[in-house]
């Protein structure tokens, strides 16, 4: 028996390159925030921050969360491809702002 598809064009078939460009300048912000948080990691052990080791593991977490929702944009319907790009803006923002707070906390 043989089967016919149907040739319909899908999200992974035909990338969209402004989400492409936006997930590249997401993850872009992602790893300097990131890289900046290893460096708050590596004071906080030296320092044997206690309380700083506990946030530097939530954000981990939130940094994880921001990049499952990332891959999740691939299948998000255009219809609901603003609030989800809101979201993770918002997710960005508030990861950079506190590893930001985090490092001027260990710096003092």
């Amino acid at each position: 028996m043989k089967m016919t598809t149907l040739n319909t064009p899908s999200a992974s078939q035909a990338p969209n390159p402004t989400l492409k460009a936006y997930e590249e300048k997401v993850r872009a912000q992602v790893q300097e925030a990131k890289a900046k948080l290893e460096q708050v990691e590596a004071k906080a052990k030296e320092q044997k921050a206690e309380t700083e080791m506990t946030a530097i593991n939530r954000l981990k977490t939130t940094k994880q969360d921001i990049d499952r929702k990332l891959q999740g944009l691939k299948t998000t319907q255009d219809e609901h491809l603003a609030h989800a790009r809101a979201d993770i803006d918002a997710d960005v923002s508030k990861f950079k702002a506190s590893v930001d707070m985090l490092s001027g906390r260990l710096r003092g």
